[in-house]
């Protein structure tokens, strides 16, 4: 805390801090990469980073880079390979696909596709699916353009459901929509990336299945602070990212029913998508058997580094256990709120007024400032990281009134309550301080 203290400004937020009740440290619970990173503050003091954007990607686990290093000596290309190391590296990545479907408690015959991301992910499951698809208007763009631009193939319709200001009557909204004309498939984000509120996924996959429809779950700000099981909730298919899961390198995963995926035309043409190939020289064209399964939409050499290092997530995560992940994270959470509900000027952002369970995020606005102000300012005053703009989220951000914007706190396992005490005290500073001298951006980082 010493390098801390040497700014004259973090100086006089530890004295805000000392007026504070005291209340008992919360440690991190696992070790991050990068968590002693040590950046500038505009006084020209270097102090260290507090990380509070694990939202929009969560440092990578110390225990995932250890793996993702070892895995490096072995490395070589996947499948089709008679080399030693191109069936190590092809058993390791065929592995990963169960220590996935393990840890989101997927049917055995589900398939694993391994993608790009969560968008990627749910652009897959768009290409996959033909008839309506039902989403509500609080989603993420990720769950949202995809099933849009499908809709102007003209594959499949999109029907957009107002969210109600209650989980319970979004429910019954739901359940009209669904039952007044069929649908394939209900697509939820199961946690606000804005909120971080949670819907009830078990309800949600009820719902849709009474009427004959399926449901995909975005879970992308779920898996890393919450148990997910496909099974138990009823879900058919579920998407996630390894990058806000702990795990570098850009890779996500589908996981799900296999019939959608074996009917539909590959989502790339290319090798390792296609079984045989054949050349007609009459027609000069091209007769293909694509595989069934994940292979047939994982055409040419896949991320094999990004999906061992999700693996090696699932597996650190499972060995911490997710009861100690939700009693640091509702710790910390609590800390955070309660200090955010104590700053003059801070309005916390809320989509439900029955909401009841939140993991690690905290969107709010603080009165006269863009922001883009208090972004800039907790980064240059105090060294910590927060998100600002309108978080890819933008008729959310609308819906709640704030078009231009919010801020964003998030935080996870690398997380200690040092770093909410001082994101608490510099809101603090901020509400105090003169801030005739910034120049305030009107535009976010982030969407």
């Amino acid at each position: 805390m010493s390098a801390v203290l040497s700014s004259p400004f973090v100086t006089s937020l530890a004295g805000l801090s000392a007026r504070a009740p005291k209340r008992p440290p919360i440690a991190p619970l696992a070790e991050v990469v990068g968590a002693g990173e040590r950046v500038p503050l505009s006084s020209g003091d270097v102090v260290r980073y507090a990380n509070l954007d694990y939202a929009a990607s969560a440092p990578a686990l110390a225990d995932v880079a250890r793996a993702v290093q070892r895995s490096l000596g072995q490395y070589a290309s996947v499948h089709r390979g008679a080399g030693h190391l191109s069936q190590v590296t092809t058993a390791r990545y065929e592995a990963a696909r169960e220590t996935v479907r393990e840890f989101v408690r997927g049917r055995v015959d589900d398939a694993v596709v391994f993608t790009r991301g969560t968008t990627d992910a749910i652009n897959l499951a768009a290409h996959i699916t033909c008839g309506d698809v039902v989403v509500l208007d609080i989603e993420h763009h990720a769950n949202l353009l995809p099933w849009s631009a499908r809709e102007r193939t003209g594959s499949s319709r999109l029907r957009v459901v107002r969210a109600a200001p209650t989980i319970e009557d979004t429910l019954a909204a739901l359940e009209t929509e669904l039952a007044s004309s069929p649908a394939a498939l209900l697509a939820v984000t199961a946690a606000s990336n804005v909120t971080g509120e949670v819907l009830p996924v078990g309800r949600l996959a009820a719902v849709a299945h009474r009427h004959g429809a399926r449901i995909l779950v975005d879970a992308a700000q779920l898996v890393a602070h919450r148990p997910v099981s496909m099974v138990t909730h009823g879900v058919d298919y579920l998407v996630f990212s390894g990058h806000k899961l702990y795990a570098p390198f850009g890779a996500g995963v589908l996981v799900g029913r296999s019939d959608w995926l074996d009917a539909a035309e590959p989502y790339l043409a290319g090798g390792g998508a296609s079984a045989a190939v054949t050349v007609d020289e009459a027609t000069q064209s091209a007769d293909v058997t694509w595989h069934r399964g994940a292979a047939r939409h994982e055409a040419g050499s896949p991320n094999v580094l990004g999906a061992l290092s999700i693996a090696a997530a699932c597996e650190s995560l499972t060995a911490l256990g997710f009861d100690a992940i939700g009693l640091h994270e509702t710790a910390l959470l609590a800390r955070l709120d309660r200090g955010l509900d104590s700053v003059d000027g801070v309005e916390p952002l809320r989509v439900f007024d029955d909401s009841t369970e939140r993991v690690g995020i905290a969107g709010f606005v603080v009165d006269g400032r863009a922001p883009r102000e208090v972004a800039e300012f907790l980064s240059n005053r105090a060294g910590i990281g927060v998100r600002d703009g309108k978080f890819c989220a933008h008729p959310l951000l609308r819906r709640l009134g704030f078009p231009d914007g919010a801020v964003r706190a998030s935080f996870g396992l690398g997380t200690g309550s040092d770093d909410i005490d001082r994101l608490v005290d510099a809101l603090r500073g901020l509400a105090l301080r003169d801030a005739r001298s910034f120049v305030a951006g009107s535009s976010g980082t982030e969407g």
